[in-house]
């Protein structure tokens, strides 16, 4: 490929990444969403949380079956626990990590 090729093509990928962020918010500058979509499109980080940390917590990464039984997910229960109790994202972090490190060293 050519210099030409390697420049059309950053900018194809650069188009490609930035219109589906900026059309949506080109159209809705002007407009005034819905009560629900909004409240619908609140539920999105939810949504997304959910999916990646659920196949980590609830599964076996060889078989794929649900195994309730994980290290991980006996350290979510009680990180969970102080996340809701105290609301600190950055001392919730190290106390899952310190309970993850314990964990492994009983295991």
């Amino acid at each position: 490929m050519t210099f030409n090729d390697y420049l059309l093509l950053f900018a194809g990928m650069g188009m490609v990444t930035y219109l589906p962020r900026a059309l949506p918010l080109l159209y809705f500058a002007q407009r005034r969403m819905p009560r629900w979509l909004i409240d619908w499109l609140s539920l999105i980080p939810v949504a997304i949380l959910s999916a990646l940390l659920a196949p980590i917590l609830f599964t076996d990464h060889v078989s794929r079956e649900i195994s309730l039984g994980k290290l991980e997910f006996l350290v979510a229960i009680p990180t969970l626990l102080f996340a809701l109790k105290t609301r600190s994202l950055g001392a919730t972090v190290l106390v899952g990590m310190l309970l993850y490190l314990l964990g492994g060293m009983l295991v």
